[in-house]
């Protein structure tokens, strides 16, 4: 997800057994060089940061404590900075919890649960979209994402709105 304009960009599905660190390369790209990577701390560890340096990318991960090694005052103070990029995200996860009746999923099969999931995924972006659109947000902030409106009229009753057009 992208943190500035909080659209869904990618997004990978895996079965329930696999943790969500294990998805990581996965969901990375070489285009994702030199932005910062923000996740909890379960995306800790030797693998995770290989990952990570392997994609050039600047890690923000939390710190993690360990047994006889609490964190210290500046790592907890680090830790609550990167919350608070990290909430927006979870503002997304809220979003489809409240509005579009909850996040539950029964399908059979990986690929049926990717195409559900996808069309989550844009219906959320569509009204994310919406929802920038009426808020007068600069349009030349989310033409660099790729999205491009143009105002219309509905052809059955008039009223105004648009069409969404993505590269």
């Amino acid at each position: 997800m992208d943190t500035k304009s909080k659209f869904i960009n990618t997004f990978i599905v895996t079965s329930a057994s696999v943790h969500d660190s294990q998805a990581t390369d996965d969901l990375l790209e070489e285009k994702d060089k030199d932005q910062e990577l923000y996740a909890d701390s379960a995306y800790t560890g030797k693998k995770q940061e290989e990952t990570i340096a392997q994609y050039k990318m600047i890690n923000k991960v939390h710190e993690k404590g360990y047994k006889n090694k609490p964190l210290t005052e500046k790592q907890k103070e680090n830790n609550t900075e990167k919350s608070r990029t990290r909430a927006r995200v979870e503002h997304v996860f809220g979003f489809m919890e409240q509005s579009m009746n909850g996040l539950k999923l029964k399908s059979i099969g990986i690929a049926r649960a990717t195409g559900i999931i996808g069309l989550i995924n844009l219906t959320y972006n569509l009204f994310r979209y919406e929802q920038v659109v009426r808020s007068n947000i600069s349009p030349d902030f989310y033409q660099k994402l790729g999205f491009r409106y143009h105002p219309t009229r509905c052809y059955r009753c008039g009223l105004p709105g648009f069409e969404i057009h993505f590269s």
